[in-house]
């Protein structure tokens, strides 16, 4: 098994990047404009992109600390993988520890997807900084796959 593992800082509080993590507003604003779905623990939340989509059951959700998906819907690399963003507070950074991890195998499709993380993950810091960020389908294209 292999993991999709990143690190980022935002100035803000962890109260903030929890928001960004456990709503359907905010959560559409900085991965995809089209997110549907119950973001309480049991629920399904749905990601839509011009490409595909991904459904994440939510397993634990603790204000401030933790958000915990399982994919259950979508490409087959991603089936039974498991979303996690840890949240800490440094200062004035809200650190969010990102973590994809329970692929089968790398593959190109996972280093694909290890960029598009980075470059989501940067729109949510700076929907926490600034309050816009930038979510599909207004992100930036790194490949075919989008």
């Amino acid at each position: 098994m292999v993991d999709i593992l990143h690190r980022v800082g935002a100035v803000g509080s962890v109260d903030d990047v929890y928001k960004t993590l456990s709503t359907v507003d905010g959560l559409a604003a900085w991965w995809t404009e089209d997110t549907t779905g119950d973001s309480a623990v049991g629920g399904v939340l749905k990601f839509r992109f011009p490409e595909g989509g991904f459904d994440m059951k939510v397993i634990e959700s603790e204000p401030g600390k933790l958000v915990l998906w399982e994919v259950v819907g979508g490409p087959e690399e991603w089936i039974g993988t498991h979303v996690r963003f840890d949240l800490s507070q440094e200062d004035e950074f809200a650190i969010l520890m990102f973590r994809h991890e329970g692929w089968k195998e790398q593959v190109p499709f996972m280093n694909h997807c290890s960029t598009k993380w980075a470059t989501f993950l940067m729109s949510l810091k700076r929907l926490v900084e600034t309050g816009t960020g930038e979510p599909a389908p207004n992100d930036v294209r790194v490949s075919n796959w989008h």
